[in-house]
């Protein structure tokens, strides 16, 4: 028998908490409209080997570690879909579309994830990457099914593909991230407020979040001006401070847009350029540092 109400999804598996409790969750990007996506949390706790001890004894060290528990989260878009189309459907993105659909899906589970937060109050979660995910899968079944993270076809995904990887195989190889970890941690080296600065932004401009990229780079390049007057006459960190010091007016000026409407695509474009300038002088101070 051929089914003709069928539905897409794209499904991750963490091994930690993602935060919201277990059930199904209607998006929508305004009230009133129909949802696009039923977003559906499910997680298994983790585990450990409790044996009973005697009063007052001390603890011993346990054999062997926790079970990781597992989070598992399931985007099911609500366009119904009969079997020839969500086969198709399926075959492009395990073919083509594999990296579009992983960050699609990524996007809209981290706006989850950003509520979650904000709901919450509680700064410390997360969101999270392909990377980072145990398995990535995208499939297809009846509403039943996908409602219960179950499918009727489904495959995995290849979690560590395209620009992602790339580019922070590039980060890494610049930033000498071992050398510099030993010097944070032993005292030899400091985080700088840039740094966390521009890491937000960075996260907030690659989910689409160009408001908060907006306010966030104008507060990175403010630090980034005052902190790496330190480190100007390390080699080419003066020509790179002189081009920070030349963007705080647009970016000022990019904040308040953001702020009372929403930036343009030109300040989108602005914020992006400023944000790669302020990684890369981060990246050339890295590079000549001496831990």
């Amino acid at each position: 028998m051929t089914i003709d109400r069928l539905f897409r999804f794209i499904q991750f598996e963490y091994p930690w908490p993602l935060g919201p409790a277990d059930g199904r969750y209607l998006m929508r990007d305004h009230a009133g409209e129909e949802p696009h996506h039923v977003l559906v949390f499910a997680a298994w706790p983790t585990t450990t080997q409790r044996r009973p001890r005697r009063w007052g004894r001390e603890a011993e060290p346990p054999s062997v570690p926790a079970e990781t528990g597992l989070s598992r989260a399931t985007l099911v878009d609500t366009a119904v879909v009969d079997a020839a189309a969500a086969r198709g459907w399926l075959d492009g993105v395990v073919g083509t579309h594999a990296e579009e659909a992983v960050a699609e899906g990524l996007r809209v589970l981290n706006l989850a994830l950003r509520a979650q937060r904000a709901a919450a109050a509680d700064p410390t979660l997360r969101e999270v990457s392909a990377a980072q995910a145990l398995t990535v899968r995208a499939g297809y079944g009846e509403g039943v099914e996908v409602a219960e993270g179950a499918w009727t076809a489904a495959r995995d995904l290849a979690v560590a593909v395209g620009r992602e990887g790339n580019r922070q195989q590039r980060r890494e190889s610049a930033l000498r991230p071992q050398e510099r970890l030993a010097a944070l941690l032993s005292g030899r080296d400091a985080v700088l407020a840039c740094e966390e600065l521009a890491l937000r932004a960075r996260l907030d401009l690659d989910q689409q979040r160009p408001r908060e990229a907006a306010l966030q780079t104008h507060l990175a390049i403010e630090a980034a001006v005052a902190e790496f007057q330190a480190f100007r006459e390390q080699r080419d960190i003066a020509r790179r401070l002189a081009e920070l010091e030349a963007l705080r007016g647009p970016l000022s000026a990019a904040a308040d847009e953001a702020l009372q409407h929403g930036p343009s695509q030109a300040t989108i474009d602005l914020v992006a350029d400023a944000l790669g300038r302020i990684e890369s002088a981060l990246r050339a101070r890295a590079a000549v540092a001496e831990y």
